[in-house]
């Protein structure tokens, strides 16, 4: 399975919100506020943008500090495994359980369960949790007692919860139930103040990894930074400062290491006329083609960074791509 589930503790560095732009500067007045409360918190706001590290910064502000903090990417878990992953299951309570198991609640007991992408969670599934949220016991696969958790559940989620409620795919009694308290995170658009900071704290992370001196930023590529629209924020920032990090001379970054596009980014070739069309397979697959070629070419081909661009998994990409015939 999928590198989903994260208990460890990040270092010091990354354990804060640097900015001082009032949108960080709010945002963090927020969490000092909160993290002292058990409520379940509902973090939103774009991919990469730094949900994780909001939860984080809450769970390690709290009164659960020194308890686990786990992180679960909720739409990178096959449905059929799901409830298995969240309560457990015993050996022998279905083919393929081999030894007992314990869940997501287990491991986060007396700490904080961070449900990364909620909304991508089955309609199934949504009914369980919210059975255990509201009763505070689980029962694993192939057990006959329910067990008492007590864990501190954060949610976070790219998309509108709200709309996705609206729209019959989330269910609204547990909407409320997460939705206690509601955290925004600014994209990186809303924060430019902050873009210099960040960017030169990347590089000094790059820098303590790889055991060499600290790579500057060129005024030429500072300005281009500060033009570009960062559509996948801060995670893009810094995806972009690695690659600019790997192929810059003598540690100092210009304008050409950063890869950006020049000018307005291009339009991709125009779609069909959906009412020319009489394949709806065929017109599928024309759009799934060129959003891929249009992340890919942003991205100079890095495979990686263009599936964080697109929110897929890096396999994901890669079985489009076979697919498509892009390999």
């Amino acid at each position: 399975m999928d590198t989903t589930l994260k208990t460890h503790r990040p270092p010091p560095t990354e354990r804060c919100l640097l900015g001082n732009s009032p949108a960080i500067c709010r945002l963090r007045a927020q969490i000092d506020k909160l993290a002292p409360s058990l409520a379940s918190v509902y973090i939103s706001g774009e991919s990469g943008s730094g949900k994780e590290r909001v939860a984080r910064l809450i769970h390690t502000q709290g009164p659960r500090a020194s308890q686990p903090f786990v992180a679960i990417n909720c739409g990178a878990i096959p449905s059929e495994l799901m409830e298995s992953e969240f309560f457990g299951h015993l050996k022998g309570s279905f083919s393929g359980a081999i030894e007992d198991k314990p869940g997501l609640f287990q491991a986060a007991s007396g700490g904080t369960l961070l449900l990364d992408e909620v909304a991508d969670l089955p309609l199934s599934m949504q009914v369980k949790l919210l059975r255990t949220l509201q009763e505070k016991t689980i029962r694993c696969i192939g057990g006959l007692r329910e067990t008492v958790v007590d864990v501190r559940v954060l949610c976070a989620t790219h998309k509108d919860l709200g709309a996705e409620v609206a729209a019959g795919r989330f269910r609204q009694d547990l909407y409320y139930r997460l939705n206690v308290i509601e955290l925004r995170v600014p994209p990186l658009r809303e924060r430019q103040d902050d873009l210099e900071l960040l960017a030169n704290h990347v590089l000094e992370r790059l820098a303590a990894e790889r055991d060499l001196p600290t790579a500057r930023l060129q005024a030429q590529a500072l300005e281009a930074l500060k033009d570009y629209p960062f559509p996948g924020n801060v995670r893009e920032l810094e995806n972009i400062l690695e690659r600019a990090h790997t192929f810059c001379e003598q540690q100092r970054i210009d304008l050409a290491d950063l890869g950006l596009a020049s000018g307005n980014r291009r339009a991709p070739p125009p779609l069909p006329d959906l009412v020319q069309v009489d394949n709806l397979e065929h017109y599928l697959e024309t759009v799934e083609r060129q959003v891929i070629l249009q992340a890919l070419e942003e991205t100079r081909w890095n495979r990686t960074a263009a599936a964080l661009r697109l929110n897929v998994s890096l396999r994901s990409l890669r079985y489009r791509l076979r697919k498509l015939a892009l390999d």
